[in-house]
């Protein structure tokens, strides 16, 4: 009975075995035959941590094919780190082909650092053109003014190759873009007039390369090209048109102000006027009181009175007089 128990335990031992074998024979066996060799129990343990076998075989096979010497366990652990290992054997093989001088250290850190290494060596070995500015943000131009107001319309591209060195913690594409069109438009508005850039375009392209604006970036700028030139507005000319508006309406606010002003200065007065007229007739309501307390005291006579009403009668003849002449002459 412990005979047959062992030779069970035997027997599943062996179909284990048999079963690993199949499993891993074909990657084994591929990587033997291209000199890549991969014993069989370091890929049983890649299979327990999870790695992706495929890749680092096809990965190891392409390096050693290509004539370096990398090790399945520096695959194993730039996979394990989240990298892509297929591109950065890839990368290695163009870097090498070009005489590129790139370790897999170098490699795996841009790639890590979320860079595409292997299109970084493919810029490297041919430059790529950056439109400046770039279409896809919406923009088509680089709009700047010259000194007499005119305003330009510029399109420029920028030739630039991969610099592998600064590629970890260099800038990018969007900051060359940026530093050109910023000297493009420096550039273009320390020029006195828009026909001296329209008659030497060229001189941007030299301002511009020698602020050394890739200095910091992932790029070496190799030239600088003008592709088009458009006169726009007359900006100085609509400001100054802007500003006489503006200066008009300026004016016509204080001029409506002191309009005002008069008006509120006229209604003061006509209220001020009235106010003495009522004042006026009470003065004139106490003369009869006056002329009552004389006649008491008899400081007025019947025939001073008498007197003091033919002047006021001859004097109101006179005023009516003086009206109906005025006004029989206004027609005239």
């Amino acid at each position: 009975m412990a005979l047959l128990v062992l030779y069970v335990l035997i027997g599943i031992v062996l179909l284990v075995f048999i079963a690993f074998f199949f499993k891993f024979f074909s990657l084994w066996f591929r990587a033997l035959l291209s000199g890549a060799h991969i014993s069989m129990f370091r890929l049983i343990g890649m299979w327990i941590r999870k790695v992706k076998l495929k890749v680092i075989v096809d990965s190891r096979i392409m390096v050693t094919k290509a004539g370096m010497n990398i090790d399945s366990d520096q695959l194993e652990t730039h996979s394990l780190a989240g990298g892509d290992v297929i591109r950065v054997s890839k990368a290695l093989i163009a870097a090498n082909k070009a005489s590129i001088p790139l370790t897999f250290q170098k490699a795996a850190a841009i790639d890590l650092a979320g860079r595409d290494v292997l299109d970084a060596v493919r810029t490297s070995v041919n430059p790529k053109v950056i439109d400046c500015p770039n279409p896809e943000k919406g923009r088509s131009t680089i709009d700047a003014v010259a000194k007499d107001g005119i305003q330009l319309r510029t399109k420029a591209r920028v030739t630039v190759r991969a610099n592998i060195e600064r590629l970890v913690g260099g800038a990018m594409e969007e900051t060359i873009i940026a530093r050109v069109g910023e000297g493009i438009v420096t550039t273009i508005g320390s020029s006195e007039t828009y026909k001296d850039v329209l008659e030497n375009p060229d001189q941007i392209s030299r301002t511009v390369l020698q602020k050394g604006l890739d200095a910091g970036t992932a790029f070496e700028i190799l030239s600088i090209d003008i592709a088009d030139v458009d006169v726009g507005e007359n900006v100085g000319a609509k400001l100054q048109a802007d500003q006489a508006e503006a200066d008009k309406r300026r004016f016509q606010a204080i001029a409506e102000q002191r309009r005002a002003a008069a008006k509120a200065r006229e209604q003061e007065m006509i209220a001020e006027v009235q106010e003495n007229r009522a004042k006026v007739v009470l003065q004139e309501a106490e003369i009869p009181k006056a002329i009552s307390e004389a006649f008491r005291k008899g400081n007025l006579g019947i025939m001073d009175y008498y007197r003091m009403k033919n002047i006021q009668a001859d004097t109101n003849m006179r005023d009516s007089i003086g009206g109906e002449g005025s006004s029989s002459q206004e027609p005239k």
